[in-house]
């Protein structure tokens, strides 16, 4: 079933139910309060004749039906009739004969105990009434045909049934209409994002200018659209700078290739040859193995092996790994301030990955060292770690602390170094992995750091 009748529905239901409970609710009223009328008139009746049979000595009963007859009252039919103690009619009064009442001992005696009963039998309302003054013990019946108000009930109720049909097609059509105007803006983005393909990234929708659902799906789906953007866009350098880096080498492989068996040549002249395929070889190698780690941090936690790691034993094998890449990079480790519970130095993790990623920032501060050199500083508490590289330098601009951590890209000035431009980025996606952040603060000429922020283990025990 289309939304737009599915909310027609709802809507036409919801004002079905309130008209019809109004409804109900006001015939009842009208109703109660007919009966409490007529229930008063009559009770009154009963007790005026009451009184008046109870003094004898000045009125007889042939007057008193003609008072009875006399009495204005706003219904028909009417009837009083009184019994004695053995339930002996004494007095009656009809406006025609076959208005009589017929009643017995049991609905008599009923109504001394109850002092009042109130009884509707073919639309006449009756009251039975125990009157008790002046050494009188009577039972008077009065009852009567409210033919004003039952008149006015039977035109309530055509109104409100009429009232309640009406209502109901006009709640229909209303609904229809309303339900189409408030999905006239849905229709309106799901057309908008049916132009949008990867050809037209950059397009987006008028979210408008209120600030209801309909701006808050639009907003949404045009940052979802910025991250896509961004994703494809990211991809797209990423396949140009893959290509490049690896046609790069090919080519001089190939190229060198090709010379060489242009003509015979010595064997020195061979091994020449072959020692630089060989370092070309070694650089795709390098490279290509850095593709596979960077493919492996885009997959999920559920990919790799998690277990609880020490960040700090991960730490203590920096200054050595250094050395073993560049034997001018010296590291210094700063320890101060350690917790003394040492599970505040545990996180939960994938051990290779994180000695990965926090290499690949220790190696990038020593190669753009002024010396070559880096100081690394762990501080811990119950929530996360905190790993902070440092190292003197040329520095990084402020506009370029995003950029640095894309795949390939370089700073300006520091193209002419060894590298792929991939050392930033497979590190923030690991530390992104763990759940982690990776920030950089840095000055012109002075001081760089970068600070490495990672859950605590202890947070998550018992959770």
């Amino acid at each position: 079933m289309p939304v737009r009748l599915k909310i027609t529905f709802a809507f036409s239901a919801i004002v079905f139910f309130i008209l019809g409970l109004a409804s109900v609710l006001i015939y009842f009223y009208a109703s109660t309060n007919r009966k409490d009328y007529i229930d008063t008139r009559l009770t009154n009746m009963a007790i005026t004749t009451g009184r008046f049979l109870s003094r004898a000595e000045t009125f007889n009963p042939s007057l008193i039906q003609k008072i009875d007859s006399l009495t204005a009252i706003a219904f028909t039919h009417k009837t009083v009739q009184a019994y004695n103690e053995a339930n002996k009619k004494i007095y009656s009064f009809n406006d025609d004969d076959e208005d009589t009442l017929y009643v017995n001992e049991k609905q008599l005696n009923h109504a001394r105990q109850k002092k009042k009963l109130y009884d509707l039998v073919n639309r006449r309302d009756i009251v039975f009434y125990h009157y008790a003054d002046n050494g009188v013990n009577l039972v008077i019946i009065a009852a009567g045909f409210d033919e004003f108000g039952w008149h006015f009930l039977n035109r309530l109720l055509f109104i409100l049934v009429m009232s309640f049909l009406a209502g109901t097609v006009i709640a229909i059509i209303i609904g229809y209409i309303f339900s189409g105007r408030l999905l006239q803006p849905l229709s309106r983005i799901a057309f908008e994002v049916n132009e949008i393909s990867a050809h037209n990234l950059a397009r987006r929708m008028d979210a408008g200018v209120s600030q209801d659902e309909w701006y808050y799906l639009s907003d949404t789906l045009n940052r979802l659209l910025d991250r896509l953007q961004e994703s494809f866009e990211l991809q797209r350098r990423f396949i140009a700078n893959a290509s490049h880096e690896l046609s790069t080498p090919l080519t001089s492989i190939s190229s060198q290739l090709e010379v060489t068996l242009q003509k015979e040549r010595s064997a020195g002249e061979y091994q020449k040859v072959m020692q630089s395929i060989y370092h070309d070889i070694q650089h795709m190698g390098r490279l290509t193995h850095t593709l596979l780690e960077l493919a492996k941090t885009s997959a999920s936690k559920g990919g790799i092996e998690i277990k609880s790691i020490r960040i700090d034993e991960i730490i203590l094998r920096m200054p050595s790994e250094s050395a073993k890449v560049n034997k001018t990079y010296s590291v210094v480790l700063e320890f101060d301030g350690l917790p003394e519970d040492e599970q505040n130095l545990v996180v939960f993790g994938n051990e290779e990955l994180l000695f990965t990623a926090i290499k690949n920032v220790v190696l990038n501060a020593c190669k753009y060292s002024k010396n070559q050199h880096a100081v690394i500083s762990l501080t811990a508490s119950e929530k996360d770690i905190v790993v902070s590289i440092k190292n003197i330098g040329l520095g990084i601009p402020s506009h370029e602390f995003e950029n640095i951590f894309q795949p390939f890209y370089r700073i300006e000035g520091n193209r002419t170094a060894g590298g792929f431009g991939l050392g930033l980025s497979l590190a923030k996606r690991i530390i992104k992995l763990h759940n982690g952040e990776i920030t950089v603060y840095s000055q012109p000429n002075e001081e760089t750091i970068f600070t490495i922020r990672l859950p605590s283990a202890k947070q998550f025990k018992g959770k």
